[in-house]
Protein backbone atom coordinates (compact mmCIF):
# COMPACT_ATOMS: atom_id res chain seq x y z
CA UNK A 1 0.00 0.00 0.00
CA UNK A 2 1.40 3.15 -1.28
CA UNK A 3 0.73 6.65 0.08
CA UNK A 4 -2.27 6.21 0.80
CA UNK A 5 -4.62 8.66 2.18
CA UNK A 6 -7.94 8.59 3.91
CA UNK A 7 -10.67 11.58 5.05
CA UNK A 8 -13.43 11.35 6.79
CA UNK A 9 -15.31 14.39 7.70
CA UNK A 10 -13.23 16.77 10.18
CA UNK A 11 -10.31 13.95 10.22
CA UNK A 12 -7.54 12.79 7.95
CA UNK A 13 -7.84 8.98 9.13
CA UNK A 14 -4.54 7.80 6.85
CA UNK A 15 -2.47 10.32 6.29
CA UNK A 16 0.55 9.32 3.84
CA UNK A 17 0.89 5.62 4.61
CA UNK A 18 2.83 3.22 3.21
CA UNK A 19 3.07 -0.42 4.54
CA UNK A 20 4.70 -3.34 2.54
CA UNK A 21 3.36 -7.30 3.07
CA UNK A 22 5.86 -9.86 2.62
CA UNK A 23 5.57 -13.38 1.02
CA UNK A 24 4.77 -15.61 4.53
CA UNK A 25 5.14 -13.36 7.10
CA UNK A 26 2.68 -12.07 10.15
CA UNK A 27 3.15 -8.30 9.69
CA UNK A 28 1.64 -6.23 12.74
CA UNK A 29 0.03 -2.94 12.57
CA UNK A 30 0.12 -0.97 15.93
CA UNK A 31 -1.42 2.00 17.23
CA UNK A 32 -3.54 4.29 19.54
CA UNK A 33 -7.37 3.74 19.54
CA UNK A 34 -8.08 5.81 16.49
CA UNK A 35 -4.91 5.88 14.64
CA UNK A 36 -6.06 5.26 11.53
CA UNK A 37 -5.12 0.84 11.51
CA UNK A 38 -8.91 -0.36 10.73
CA UNK A 39 -9.33 2.22 8.49
CA UNK A 40 -6.19 1.50 6.82
CA UNK A 41 -7.00 -2.25 6.40
CA UNK A 42 -10.39 -1.53 5.32
CA UNK A 43 -8.46 0.20 1.97
CA UNK A 44 -7.21 -2.40 1.68
CA UNK A 45 -10.73 -4.77 2.13
CA UNK A 46 -12.17 -2.67 -0.56
CA UNK A 47 -14.74 -1.07 2.11
CA UNK A 48 -13.66 2.21 1.81
CA UNK A 49 -11.60 4.02 -1.32
CA UNK A 50 -8.84 5.98 -0.51
CA UNK A 51 -8.56 9.81 -2.08
CA UNK A 52 -4.95 9.34 -2.91
CA UNK A 53 -2.66 6.24 -2.78
CA UNK A 54 -2.52 2.86 -4.84
CA UNK A 55 -2.45 -0.72 -3.78
CA UNK A 56 0.07 -3.02 -5.42
CA UNK A 57 -0.22 -7.27 -5.20
CA UNK A 58 2.73 -8.95 -6.56
CA UNK A 59 4.53 -5.71 -8.03
CA UNK A 60 1.37 -5.30 -10.38
CA UNK A 61 -1.03 -2.17 -9.13
CA UNK A 62 -4.34 -3.74 -8.61
CA UNK A 63 -8.16 -1.44 -7.74
CA UNK A 64 -9.97 -2.95 -4.77
CA UNK A 65 -13.72 -1.31 -5.23
CA UNK A 66 -15.27 -3.37 -2.88
CA UNK A 67 -14.90 -6.72 -0.65
CA UNK A 68 -15.53 -9.17 -3.36
CA UNK A 69 -12.61 -7.64 -5.42
CA UNK A 70 -10.34 -8.30 -2.36
CA UNK A 71 -11.92 -11.70 -2.29
CA UNK A 72 -11.33 -12.70 -5.89
CA UNK A 73 -7.62 -11.46 -5.22
CA UNK A 74 -7.04 -13.68 -2.42
CA UNK A 75 -7.28 -11.19 0.31
CA UNK A 76 -9.31 -11.81 3.39
CA UNK A 77 -10.36 -9.83 6.23
CA UNK A 78 -11.80 -10.88 10.34
CA UNK A 79 -12.75 -8.07 11.31
CA UNK A 80 -12.90 -6.13 14.96
CA UNK A 81 -16.72 -6.32 15.08
CA UNK A 82 -17.87 -9.77 13.29
CA UNK A 83 -19.62 -9.45 10.12
CA UNK A 84 -22.01 -12.44 10.84
CA UNK A 85 -25.77 -12.99 10.25
CA UNK A 86 -27.11 -13.53 13.85
CA UNK A 87 -30.18 -16.06 12.96
CA UNK A 88 -27.59 -18.20 10.56
CA UNK A 89 -25.74 -20.73 11.20
CA UNK A 90 -22.19 -21.09 11.53
CA UNK A 91 -22.14 -23.25 8.16
CA UNK A 92 -24.55 -20.78 6.23
CA UNK A 93 -22.37 -17.94 7.35
CA UNK A 94 -19.04 -19.52 6.28
CA UNK A 95 -20.31 -19.76 2.94
CA UNK A 96 -22.68 -16.81 2.30
CA UNK A 97 -21.78 -15.85 -1.27
CA UNK A 98 -19.90 -18.34 -2.74
CA UNK A 99 -22.30 -21.08 -1.96
CA UNK A 100 -21.75 -24.17 -3.75
CA UNK A 101 -24.25 -25.12 -5.93
CA UNK A 102 -25.30 -27.34 -8.68
CA UNK A 103 -28.39 -26.14 -11.45
CA UNK A 104 -29.16 -23.59 -8.15
CA UNK A 105 -29.91 -26.13 -5.74
CA UNK A 106 -27.29 -25.67 -2.10
CA UNK A 107 -24.76 -27.92 -2.37
CA UNK A 108 -24.55 -28.33 1.83
CA UNK A 109 -22.84 -31.44 2.01
CA UNK A 110 -19.47 -30.45 -0.09
CA UNK A 111 -19.71 -27.33 1.96
CA UNK A 112 -19.90 -29.06 5.01
CA UNK A 113 -17.18 -31.76 4.13
CA UNK A 114 -14.85 -28.51 3.28
CA UNK A 115 -15.78 -26.71 6.45
CA UNK A 116 -15.14 -29.69 8.40
CA UNK A 117 -11.35 -30.83 6.86
CA UNK A 118 -10.82 -26.79 7.26
CA UNK A 119 -11.56 -26.98 10.71
CA UNK A 120 -9.80 -30.49 11.15
CA UNK A 121 -6.38 -28.87 10.26
CA UNK A 122 -6.20 -25.78 11.45
CA UNK A 123 -7.84 -26.83 14.53
CA UNK A 124 -10.70 -24.19 14.34
CA UNK A 125 -13.38 -26.66 16.16
CA UNK A 126 -16.57 -25.27 15.47
CA UNK A 127 -20.62 -26.53 15.61
CA UNK A 128 -21.13 -25.99 12.15
CA UNK A 129 -24.99 -26.30 12.70
CA UNK A 130 -24.85 -24.05 16.01
CA UNK A 131 -26.60 -20.51 14.95
CA UNK A 132 -24.52 -17.66 15.47
CA UNK A 133 -26.57 -15.75 18.15
CA UNK A 134 -26.30 -19.13 20.58
CA UNK A 135 -22.49 -19.79 20.05
CA UNK A 136 -19.44 -17.27 22.18
CA UNK A 137 -17.38 -14.80 20.93
CA UNK A 138 -14.49 -17.02 20.05
CA UNK A 139 -16.71 -19.36 18.79
CA UNK A 140 -17.90 -16.33 16.41
CA UNK A 141 -14.05 -15.44 16.01
CA UNK A 142 -13.73 -18.98 14.37
CA UNK A 143 -16.21 -18.69 12.04
CA UNK A 144 -14.56 -15.70 10.75
CA UNK A 145 -11.71 -17.07 10.24
CA UNK A 146 -12.97 -20.10 8.36
CA UNK A 147 -14.83 -17.68 5.95
CA UNK A 148 -11.46 -16.54 4.91
CA UNK A 149 -9.74 -20.10 4.60
CA UNK A 150 -12.89 -21.30 2.81
CA UNK A 151 -12.77 -18.70 0.07
CA UNK A 152 -8.73 -19.74 -0.38
CA UNK A 153 -7.60 -16.07 0.53
CA UNK A 154 -3.54 -15.62 0.60
CA UNK A 155 -3.46 -12.24 2.44
CA UNK A 156 -5.50 -12.73 5.64
CA UNK A 157 -6.37 -9.16 7.64
CA UNK A 158 -7.36 -9.94 11.71
CA UNK A 159 -8.03 -6.58 13.25
CA UNK A 160 -7.82 -7.04 16.76
CA UNK A 161 -8.70 -10.61 16.50
CA UNK A 162 -7.81 -11.61 20.22
CA UNK A 163 -10.03 -8.42 21.75
CA UNK A 164 -12.30 -10.68 22.32
CA UNK A 165 -10.51 -14.12 23.39
CA UNK A 166 -9.33 -16.01 26.58
CA UNK A 167 -6.20 -16.75 27.09
CA UNK A 168 -6.05 -20.02 26.09
CA UNK A 169 -8.57 -19.24 23.01
CA UNK A 170 -5.24 -16.21 22.51
CA UNK A 171 -2.51 -19.26 22.16
CA UNK A 172 -4.87 -21.27 20.19
CA UNK A 173 -5.28 -18.14 17.48
CA UNK A 174 -1.19 -17.59 17.62
CA UNK A 175 -0.90 -20.88 16.70
CA UNK A 176 -2.96 -20.70 14.24
CA UNK A 177 -1.36 -17.76 12.79
CA UNK A 178 2.10 -19.78 12.78
CA UNK A 179 0.87 -22.00 10.89
CA UNK A 180 -1.10 -20.05 8.44
CA UNK A 181 2.52 -18.08 7.77
CA UNK A 182 4.39 -21.64 7.17
CA UNK A 183 2.13 -22.87 4.83
CA UNK A 184 2.93 -19.44 2.70
CA UNK A 185 -0.04 -16.98 3.44
CA UNK A 186 0.07 -13.27 4.61
CA UNK A 187 -1.19 -12.18 7.41
CA UNK A 188 -1.66 -8.90 8.99
CA UNK A 189 -2.24 -8.42 11.94
CA UNK A 190 -3.95 -5.32 14.32
CA UNK A 191 -3.57 -5.36 17.38
CA UNK A 192 -2.27 -3.17 20.86
CA UNK A 193 -1.31 -6.24 22.86
CA UNK A 194 2.50 -5.64 23.02
CA UNK A 195 3.18 -8.80 24.20
CA UNK A 196 1.26 -10.84 21.75
CA UNK A 197 2.83 -8.30 18.99
CA UNK A 198 6.35 -9.66 20.52
CA UNK A 199 5.00 -13.70 20.59
CA UNK A 200 3.93 -13.49 17.17
CA UNK A 201 4.62 -11.10 14.53
CA UNK A 202 8.05 -10.95 12.36
CA UNK A 203 7.71 -7.20 11.41
CA UNK A 204 5.84 -4.69 12.54
CA UNK A 205 4.54 -1.12 11.80
CA UNK A 206 3.34 1.51 14.38
CA UNK A 207 0.64 4.53 13.15
CA UNK A 208 -0.04 7.32 15.43
CA UNK A 209 -2.60 9.85 14.52
CA UNK A 210 -3.19 8.63 11.06
CA UNK A 211 0.21 9.42 10.43
CA UNK A 212 3.23 6.47 9.48
CA UNK A 213 5.78 6.46 12.49
CA UNK A 214 7.95 3.21 11.19
CA UNK A 215 8.36 -0.20 10.61
CA UNK A 216 10.63 -2.60 13.27
CA UNK A 217 11.82 -5.94 13.38
CA UNK A 218 10.33 -7.45 16.26
CA UNK A 219 13.32 -9.41 17.22
CA UNK A 220 15.23 -5.98 17.64
CA UNK A 221 12.84 -4.06 19.47
CA UNK A 222 11.91 -4.17 23.35
CA UNK A 223 7.65 -3.32 24.24
CA UNK A 224 8.94 -0.02 25.82
CA UNK A 225 9.62 0.61 22.80
CA UNK A 226 7.04 -0.08 20.72
CA UNK A 227 5.19 1.38 23.18
CA UNK A 228 6.46 4.89 22.97
CA UNK A 229 6.86 4.72 18.77
CA UNK A 230 2.81 4.22 19.60
CA UNK A 231 1.68 6.66 21.77
CA UNK A 232 4.79 8.89 21.72
CA UNK A 233 5.39 8.87 25.86
CA UNK A 234 6.34 5.99 28.11
CA UNK A 235 4.02 3.89 29.37
CA UNK A 236 3.42 2.52 32.81
CA UNK A 237 2.09 -0.81 32.81
CA UNK A 238 1.99 -2.03 36.62
CA UNK A 239 -1.33 -0.75 38.17
CA UNK A 240 -0.41 1.52 41.56
CA UNK A 241 -2.82 1.03 44.44
CA UNK A 242 -2.93 0.64 48.17
CA UNK A 243 -4.47 -2.39 50.14
CA UNK A 244 -8.20 -2.55 50.16
CA UNK A 245 -10.23 -1.43 53.22
CA UNK A 246 -13.45 -3.15 52.51
CA UNK A 247 -16.64 -2.08 53.98
CA UNK A 248 -20.32 -3.18 54.28
CA UNK A 249 -21.58 -5.21 51.53
CA UNK A 250 -23.16 -3.15 48.57
CA UNK A 251 -23.78 -6.05 46.61
CA UNK A 252 -25.28 -9.45 47.98
CA UNK A 253 -26.21 -12.71 45.88
CA UNK A 254 -27.43 -15.47 47.30
CA UNK A 255 -28.46 -18.82 45.26
CA UNK A 256 -28.79 -17.13 42.14
CA UNK A 257 -29.24 -19.28 38.98
CA UNK A 258 -30.08 -18.32 35.54
CA UNK A 259 -31.19 -20.33 32.85
CA UNK A 260 -29.31 -20.96 29.54
CA UNK A 261 -30.15 -19.24 25.75
CA UNK A 262 -28.20 -21.84 24.53
CA UNK A 263 -28.60 -25.01 26.16
CA UNK A 264 -31.72 -26.70 28.84
CA UNK A 265 -29.78 -26.66 31.85
CA UNK A 266 -28.64 -23.41 33.43
CA UNK A 267 -26.13 -21.54 32.53
CA UNK A 268 -25.21 -19.99 36.52
CA UNK A 269 -25.38 -22.65 39.35
CA UNK A 270 -26.25 -21.64 42.69
CA UNK A 271 -23.73 -18.60 42.95
CA UNK A 272 -23.48 -16.71 46.33
CA UNK A 273 -20.94 -14.02 46.92
CA UNK A 274 -20.74 -10.41 48.01
CA UNK A 275 -18.76 -6.96 46.84
CA UNK A 276 -17.93 -4.66 49.78
CA UNK A 277 -17.73 -1.09 49.58
CA UNK A 278 -13.52 0.06 48.93
CA UNK A 279 -13.16 -3.31 46.81
CA UNK A 280 -12.68 -4.66 43.54
CA UNK A 281 -14.08 -7.80 43.08
CA UNK A 282 -12.91 -10.17 40.06
CA UNK A 283 -15.16 -12.90 38.34
CA UNK A 284 -12.03 -14.57 36.56
CA UNK A 285 -12.95 -17.76 33.95
CA UNK A 286 -12.36 -19.23 30.41
CA UNK A 287 -15.35 -17.36 28.12
CA UNK A 288 -18.98 -19.50 28.02
CA UNK A 289 -18.68 -20.84 32.02
CA UNK A 290 -21.53 -17.92 32.67
CA UNK A 291 -20.01 -14.63 33.20
CA UNK A 292 -22.21 -13.32 30.75
CA UNK A 293 -25.52 -14.62 31.84
CA UNK A 294 -24.53 -14.12 35.61
CA UNK A 295 -23.78 -10.30 34.55
CA UNK A 296 -27.17 -10.45 32.74
CA UNK A 297 -29.08 -11.86 35.84
CA UNK A 298 -27.11 -8.79 38.14
CA UNK A 299 -28.18 -6.39 35.92
CA UNK A 300 -31.68 -7.46 34.75
CA UNK A 301 -31.00 -7.75 31.14
CA UNK A 302 -31.98 -11.25 31.90
CA UNK A 303 -34.72 -12.58 34.45
CA UNK A 304 -33.11 -14.94 37.17
CA UNK A 305 -34.50 -18.47 37.53
CA UNK A 306 -34.03 -18.59 41.19
CA UNK A 307 -31.98 -16.98 44.16
CA UNK A 308 -31.84 -13.02 45.13
CA UNK A 309 -30.25 -10.36 44.47
CA UNK A 310 -29.94 -7.20 46.79
CA UNK A 311 -28.25 -3.84 46.16
CA UNK A 312 -27.57 -1.31 48.72
CA UNK A 313 -29.77 -3.43 51.05
CA UNK A 314 -32.52 -3.59 48.64
CA UNK A 315 -33.72 -6.57 47.11
CA UNK A 316 -33.35 -5.65 43.64
CA UNK A 317 -33.75 -9.73 41.77
CA UNK A 318 -36.50 -8.52 39.66
CA UNK A 319 -36.60 -4.62 39.41
CA UNK A 320 -36.54 -2.59 36.14
CA UNK A 321 -33.51 -1.37 34.67
CA UNK A 322 -33.58 2.24 35.00
CA UNK A 323 -34.51 1.27 38.64
CA UNK A 324 -31.24 -0.47 39.41
CA UNK A 325 -29.47 2.18 37.90
CA UNK A 326 -31.25 4.72 39.84
CA UNK A 327 -30.16 2.91 42.68
CA UNK A 328 -26.27 2.73 42.27
CA UNK A 329 -25.95 0.50 39.74
CA UNK A 330 -23.63 1.48 36.75
CA UNK A 331 -22.65 -1.64 34.01
CA UNK A 332 -19.89 -1.21 31.42
CA UNK A 333 -21.48 -3.98 29.03
CA UNK A 334 -19.16 -6.85 27.56
CA UNK A 335 -21.06 -6.16 23.74
CA UNK A 336 -20.54 -2.66 23.39
CA UNK A 337 -22.59 -2.35 20.03
CA UNK A 338 -25.55 -4.65 21.61
CA UNK A 339 -26.17 -3.35 25.14
CA UNK A 340 -23.60 -0.51 25.37
CA UNK A 341 -24.41 2.16 22.55
CA UNK A 342 -27.03 3.24 20.08
CA UNK A 343 -25.06 3.32 17.04
CA UNK A 344 -27.01 5.71 14.96
CA UNK A 345 -27.22 8.19 17.96
CA UNK A 346 -24.51 11.10 18.48
CA UNK A 347 -22.02 10.95 20.92
CA UNK A 348 -24.02 13.35 23.01
CA UNK A 349 -27.13 11.37 23.22
CA UNK A 350 -25.28 8.16 23.82
CA UNK A 351 -23.49 9.74 26.70
CA UNK A 352 -27.06 10.70 28.53
CA UNK A 353 -28.66 7.47 27.66
CA UNK A 354 -29.45 6.92 31.35
CA UNK A 355 -30.12 10.16 32.88
CA UNK A 356 -31.81 12.12 30.29
CA UNK A 357 -35.11 11.94 32.48
CA UNK A 358 -32.86 14.28 35.50
CA UNK A 359 -33.77 17.68 35.91
CA UNK A 360 -30.75 19.56 34.63
CA UNK A 361 -30.92 17.46 31.06
CA UNK A 362 -34.93 18.01 30.67
CA UNK A 363 -37.38 20.70 31.44
CA UNK A 364 -40.95 20.74 33.02
CA UNK A 365 -42.37 19.95 29.34
CA UNK A 366 -40.25 16.95 28.99
CA UNK A 367 -38.14 18.43 26.39
CA UNK A 368 -34.51 18.18 25.95
CA UNK A 369 -32.01 20.87 27.53
CA UNK A 370 -29.26 20.79 24.33
CA UNK A 371 -27.43 23.05 25.41
CA UNK A 372 -26.81 21.25 29.02
CA UNK A 373 -26.10 17.91 27.54
CA UNK A 374 -23.79 19.47 24.71
CA UNK A 375 -21.87 20.93 27.89
CA UNK A 376 -22.20 17.78 29.85
CA UNK A 377 -21.11 15.90 26.49
CA UNK A 378 -18.07 18.12 25.87
CA UNK A 379 -16.69 18.11 29.67
CA UNK A 380 -17.32 14.25 29.51
CA UNK A 381 -15.11 13.95 26.13
CA UNK A 382 -11.99 16.32 27.48
CA UNK A 383 -12.02 14.17 30.70
CA UNK A 384 -11.87 10.95 29.11
CA UNK A 385 -9.77 11.80 25.99
CA UNK A 386 -12.77 10.47 23.67
CA UNK A 387 -11.23 10.72 20.39
CA UNK A 388 -13.64 11.41 17.27
CA UNK A 389 -14.06 13.53 14.03
CA UNK A 390 -16.65 15.61 14.64
CA UNK A 391 -16.62 15.81 19.03
CA UNK A 392 -20.47 15.73 20.38
CA UNK A 393 -22.19 15.11 17.21
CA UNK A 394 -20.25 12.42 15.71
CA UNK A 395 -22.34 9.34 15.31
CA UNK A 396 -21.23 6.30 17.44
CA UNK A 397 -21.21 4.16 14.75
CA UNK A 398 -18.31 6.14 13.06
CA UNK A 399 -16.19 6.03 15.79
CA UNK A 400 -13.41 3.61 16.77
CA UNK A 401 -14.42 0.43 18.88
CA UNK A 402 -11.53 1.77 21.41
CA UNK A 403 -13.15 5.45 21.77
CA UNK A 404 -16.72 3.86 21.64
CA UNK A 405 -15.48 1.76 24.79
CA UNK A 406 -14.36 5.16 26.18
CA UNK A 407 -17.57 6.97 25.61
CA UNK A 408 -19.38 4.01 27.91
CA UNK A 409 -16.80 4.07 30.78
CA UNK A 410 -17.22 7.93 30.83
CA UNK A 411 -20.81 7.86 31.11
CA UNK A 412 -20.62 4.92 33.36
CA UNK A 413 -18.57 6.03 35.86
CA UNK A 414 -19.83 9.62 36.00
CA UNK A 415 -23.02 8.67 37.32
CA UNK A 416 -21.02 8.28 40.55
CA UNK A 417 -22.57 4.82 41.25
CA UNK A 418 -22.40 2.70 44.38
CA UNK A 419 -21.56 -0.64 42.52
CA UNK A 420 -19.99 -0.60 39.32
CA UNK A 421 -19.74 -3.63 37.23
CA UNK A 422 -17.05 -3.47 34.22
CA UNK A 423 -17.22 -6.06 31.87
CA UNK A 424 -13.84 -6.32 29.90
CA UNK A 425 -13.32 -2.74 30.50
CA UNK A 426 -10.30 -2.59 28.70
CA UNK A 427 -11.30 -4.41 25.56
CA UNK A 428 -9.45 -3.19 22.45
CA UNK A 429 -7.97 -0.60 24.24
CA UNK A 430 -4.56 0.92 23.93
CA UNK A 431 -1.94 0.80 26.48
CA UNK A 432 -2.15 4.24 27.26
CA UNK A 433 -5.94 3.75 27.37
CA UNK A 434 -5.79 0.96 29.62
CA UNK A 435 -3.82 2.78 32.21
CA UNK A 436 -6.05 5.42 32.53
CA UNK A 437 -9.05 3.30 32.23
CA UNK A 438 -7.35 1.21 35.26
CA UNK A 439 -6.47 4.58 36.78
CA UNK A 440 -10.65 5.33 37.15
CA UNK A 441 -11.81 1.77 38.15
CA UNK A 442 -8.77 2.16 41.16
CA UNK A 443 -10.34 5.71 41.97
CA UNK A 444 -13.59 4.28 42.31
CA UNK A 445 -12.19 2.26 45.10
CA UNK A 446 -10.85 4.53 46.88
CA UNK A 447 -14.01 6.53 46.76
CA UNK A 448 -15.65 3.71 48.58
CA UNK A 449 -17.56 2.05 45.94
CA UNK A 450 -17.83 -1.48 45.38
CA UNK A 451 -16.66 -2.71 42.03
CA UNK A 452 -17.00 -6.16 40.38
CA UNK A 453 -15.17 -6.75 37.42
CA UNK A 454 -15.65 -9.59 34.96
CA UNK A 455 -12.34 -9.83 32.83
CA UNK A 456 -10.41 -12.90 30.42
CA UNK A 457 -7.35 -11.02 30.87
CA UNK A 458 -5.30 -12.29 33.21
CA UNK A 459 -2.64 -9.83 33.84
CA UNK A 460 -5.88 -7.39 34.64
CA UNK A 461 -7.42 -9.74 36.76
CA UNK A 462 -3.95 -10.47 38.75
CA UNK A 463 -3.41 -6.65 39.05
CA UNK A 464 -6.64 -4.98 39.56
CA UNK A 465 -8.47 -7.21 42.08
CA UNK A 466 -8.75 -7.24 45.85
CA UNK A 467 -10.38 -10.88 45.41
CA UNK A 468 -10.53 -13.11 42.33
CA UNK A 469 -13.79 -15.60 42.28
CA UNK A 470 -13.17 -18.30 39.65
CA UNK A 471 -16.31 -19.34 37.87
CA UNK A 472 -16.45 -22.57 36.27
CA UNK A 473 -19.45 -24.18 34.78
CA UNK A 474 -21.48 -21.83 36.14
CA UNK A 475 -20.37 -22.17 39.85
CA UNK A 476 -18.08 -20.52 41.92
CA UNK A 477 -14.99 -22.89 42.60
CA UNK A 478 -12.49 -20.70 44.01
CA UNK A 479 -12.11 -17.59 45.67
CA UNK A 480 -8.22 -16.23 45.49
CA UNK A 481 -6.25 -13.51 47.14
CA UNK A 482 -4.50 -12.45 43.93
CA UNK A 483 -1.54 -11.75 46.56
CA UNK A 484 -0.53 -15.22 47.44
CA UNK A 485 -1.87 -16.95 44.38
CA UNK A 486 0.16 -17.74 40.48
CA UNK A 487 -1.35 -17.35 36.82
CA UNK A 488 -0.79 -20.67 36.72
CA UNK A 489 -2.86 -21.38 39.93
CA UNK A 490 -5.25 -19.56 39.13
CA UNK A 491 -5.35 -21.44 34.96
CA UNK A 492 -5.80 -24.80 36.77
CA UNK A 493 -9.03 -23.32 38.71
CA UNK A 494 -10.43 -21.71 35.43
CA UNK A 495 -9.70 -25.14 33.32
CA UNK A 496 -11.89 -26.68 36.19
CA UNK A 497 -8.48 -29.04 37.23
CA UNK A 498 -8.72 -27.58 40.52
CA UNK A 499 -11.87 -26.62 42.77
CA UNK A 500 -12.08 -25.63 46.43
CA UNK A 501 -14.06 -27.94 48.49
CA UNK A 502 -16.54 -26.26 50.73
CA UNK A 503 -17.14 -27.25 54.11
CA UNK A 504 -13.46 -29.49 54.21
Amino acid sequence: MLNITKRFPGIIANDNITLQLRHGEIHALLGENGAGKSTLMSVLFGLYQAEEGIIKKDGVEVKINDPNDANALGIGMVHQHFKLVECFTVLENIILGVEPNKAGFLQMDQAREKVMKLSEQYGLHVDPDALIEDITVGMQQRTEILKMLYRDNEILIFDEPTAVLTPQEIEELMDIMRGLAEEGKSILFISHKLNEIMAVADRCTVLRKGKYIGTVDIKNTTKEELSRMMVGRDVEFAVHKEPAKPGKPILEVKGLTVASKLHHNNAVKQVSFNVREGEIVCIAGIDGNGQTELVYGLTGLEPVKEGTVTLCGQDITNMQIRKRSILGMSHIPEDRHKHGLVLDYTLEDNLVLQRYFEPQFVNGAGFLKRKNIRTYAEHLIDQYDVRSGQGPITLARAMSGGNQQKAIIAREIDKDPQLLIAVQPTRGLDVGAIEYIHRQIVAQRDKNKAVLLVSLELDEVMSLSDRILVMYEGEIVGELDPKKTTVEELGLYMAGAKREVHGA
